[in-house]
């Protein structure tokens, strides 16, 4: 088997030699046919170990045991991916590609716990700004509530003051008399007023024109005691009105 001889971190010449490898008829392998494929398989699973990071400690709709449980399965699908990339990029060397592998998951796997941590800080962060909007949106709703009872009140204690001012200048008042030599004098004058209260008179009663029966429709449920028929409107209306 044929050895690189470039090392990793130098890209292009590695690339260039990888492709001049797959397209070289003499040469045993093709190293592009695992390179790609892992790289895809690395890459799409990283994508998901990252939605799913996001969904935990960022948006918080996922619990967290579940998603350390998927992230768990997800990484040996990773590692695998890195591995046949790794394995095609080395030119099927497998201590060259195994050290590869190890370089890059632990790279991934610092990045993916810095994101997890800033995805932490970003929720609590989130969390409490709402928190601090709907205790300041409580307070201003209190506010306003007790404003709003102070004018109530505030309101009720205005109007008895001035049904208390009407009541007394209806009661009585000072009258101010100017004399013709420049002399004043003042003349007080109370004005009473009676207030008559009509007192209720029980109803009357009425005949039922059916079989001229004489009772109270009140009494009765509005319905003669004798027949059983409903009392007419007017009778009642006749019953209830007072005789002068």
């Amino acid at each position: 088997m044929t050895q690189s001889q470039y090392r990793a971190r130098e890209m292009r010449a590695k690339t260039h030699e990888v492709y001049e490898y797959d397209h070289d008829d003499e040469k045993p392998g093709k190293p592009l046919h695992l390179l790609i494929p892992g790289g895809l398989i690395a890459l799409a699973t990283l994508a998901l170990i990252i939605y799913l990071a996001y969904l935990v400690w960022l948006d918080g709709t996922m619990e967290q045991g579940i998603g350390l449980t998927l992230i768990g399965i997800l990484s040996p699908f990773y590692v695998g991916g890195v591995f046949l990339f790794s394995y095609g990029y080395e030119l099927y060397n497998i201590p060259r590609a195994i050290r590869l592998t190890a370089i890059i998951v632990f790279v991934t796997l610092a990045a993916v716990v810095i994101l997890a941590v800033l995805f932490f800080l970003l929720g609590e962060s989130k969390g409490g700004s709402s928190k601090s909007s709907s205790g300041s949106s409580s307070k201003s709703s209190g506010k306003s509530s007790s404003s709003g009872r102070g004018g109530l009140k505030g309101g009720l204690i205005a109007g008895a003051a001035a049904k208390k001012s009407s009541s007394s200048s209806s009661s009585g008042g000072d009258i101010w008399i100017s004399g013709g030599s420049g002399g004043t004098r003042t003349v007080t004058k109370e004005v009473t007023k009676e207030v008559v209260k009509e007192v209720p008179k029980e109803p009357m009663p009425i005949k039922c024109p059916f079989c001229s029966r004489s009772y109270v429709p009140m009494d009765f449920k509005f319905a003669c005691p004798n027949c059983g028929a409903a009392t007419p409107k007017d009778l009642i209306e006749d019953s209830q009105m007072p005789k002068g």
